[in-house]
């Protein structure tokens, strides 16, 4: 097929993070949908197994296949942005910098953010891929309209108005339903954030949690385990002027100290675990407050250079300041060294089918493991404590979790797995992670 290529060099793949890894039978670049179509007609006639993948930065076996892998930096054109309805469509394939840059251009944006923005348009939504917002979080809550080709090779669009329970299945659907082609996003006039940063004490941060989430548009802390100390970042909308940092503090705060010199700083951590409470304290002490505003895509999101493993748990958000008071024991009573700050953000409720934040308001509490350390005994032991809460694993990090736990944590999980058995019944877009989460 002129869609796939079969070169050795071409059938190996792993993400990101370098903890998954594939190897195809066959390759396929389309670079329309009618030749995704073709690969996803193709395989399933020789019963093979399809896996579409984007920037792969899950950290979950998501995109991993044996059979077909449909790679998808072909499909990565804008197709339209109407100011009028602030609709704009973007092919799948296309990186979340690269729609920025383009929204930029047309003077408009998305209304949120997570917190890195090399994925996919398709994969960031797929893995219900969020910021944190008093008000607005999940990329996938922002999408009007999918374009899918199904295990039958149709190519469809789908919205709440056309294909309604297509769409709410596919919006966060984790590869399962079918490849997405283009997303239709509903985008706003462009905006600017004033960000503010501190270091504030742990104890004062969750007194004050209620109060520090819904006051700002957008908050977030990283706590240093080992230390009393947080870094806190509110963002709030304002009319400017815009202030950004400058190029010279940018690149010493944000590329130098907290890329280059943290990634030196785990390496010596990694050789040295012993070392890391003293690491961490120097490290908390070495921040300052600073203010700036700029445009909002450049404040929701950061450049990340280290290489780690993450695992994140969306909890009520009322359970948040006493399972983290359990995680701060924990790592004292397991004698663990952490290295990487735990991440907390808030999203608001929505009703998507799949969305960690459905029915609920939600903290997500994310963990991190600095690349080539073992995470297992941190993982499982927080894995523990976000259970006990009501924990919703993110799609697209580790976890342990199964259908059956998944089944009674989401309201709506049979309407789901009711559209995935109608669109795919031969499982073409299985494997074995999506087999554990949804059911064979």
């Amino acid at each position: 097929m002129s869609t796939s290529t079969t070169a050795p060099a071409t059938r190996t793949w792993s993400n990101w993070a370098g903890n998954q890894h594939s190897r195809m039978q066959r390759v396929a670049t389309p670079s329309s949908p009618q030749e995704v179509a073709e690969t996803v007609r193709d395989a399933a006639a020789r019963g093979l197994t399809v896996k579409p993948v984007g920037s792969g930065h899950s950290f979950t076996a998501a995109a991993v296949t044996d059979g077909v892998q449909i790679r998808l930096g072909n499909l990565a054109r804008l197709r339209g942005a109407d100011h009028a309805t602030g609709l704009v469509t973007a092919e799948a394939g296309m990186p979340l910098w690269r729609l920025n840059e383009l929204l930029a251009e047309q003077g408009l944006a998305l209304t949120n953010m997570g917190d890195i923005q090399a994925q996919t348009v398709s994969g960031a939504i797929g893995t219900g891929t969020h910021g944190t917002g008093r008000a607005s979080a999940s990329i996938a809550a922002q999408v009007a309209g999918l374009e899918v080709v199904l295990a039958d090779g149709s190519i469809v669009a789908c919205s709440a108005q056309s294909h309604p329970d297509l769409f709410e299945a596919a919006r966060i659907s984790v590869g399962t339903i079918g490849v997405i082609t283009a997303v239709t996003f509903r985008t706003e006039p462009g905006f600017l954030l004033e960000a503010h940063e501190e270091p504030l004490r742990l104890d004062e941060v969750l007194e004050r949690f209620d109060e520090l989430r819904t006051q700002n548009d957008h908050f977030e802390f990283f706590w240093f385990p080992h230390t009393p100390m947080t870094a806190t970042k509110r963002n709030n909308r304002t009319e400017g002027p815009a202030r950004p940092l400058s190029r010279r503090r940018e690149w010493l705060e944000d590329e130098l100290l907290s890329n280059k010199l943290f990634t030196g700083v785990c390496r010596v951590g990694r050789a040295a675990p012993r070392a890391i409470p003293a690491i961490n304290k120097i490290s908390s002490r070495a921040l300052s407050a600073r203010t700036y505003v700029d445009r909002s895509d450049r404040v929701f999101t950061t450049t990340r250079t280290f290489k780690f493993l993450e695992m994140e748990y969306a909890l009520p958000v009322e359970a948040a300041v006493p399972a983290l008071r359990e995680v701060e024991r924990m790592i004292v009573r397991e004698n663990l060294r952490i290295s990487i700050p735990i991440e907390v953000r808030c999203a608001p409720s929505d009703d998507l089918w799949l969305s960690t934040a459905h029915g609920r308001d939600t903290a997500y509490v994310a963990f991190h493991m600095f690349q080539g350390m073992d995470q297992t005994r941190y993982f499982d032991q927080a894995e523990e404590i976000m259970l006990a809460h009501g924990g919703r694993p993110h799609w697209g990090k580790l976890h342990t979790r199964e259908h059956d736990y998944l089944a009674e944590a989401y309201p709506r999980f049979a309407d789901f797995l009711a559209v995935r058995e109608k669109t795919d019944p031969d499982r073409v877009f299985a494997n074995n992670y999506t087999r554990r989460i949804f059911g064979a």
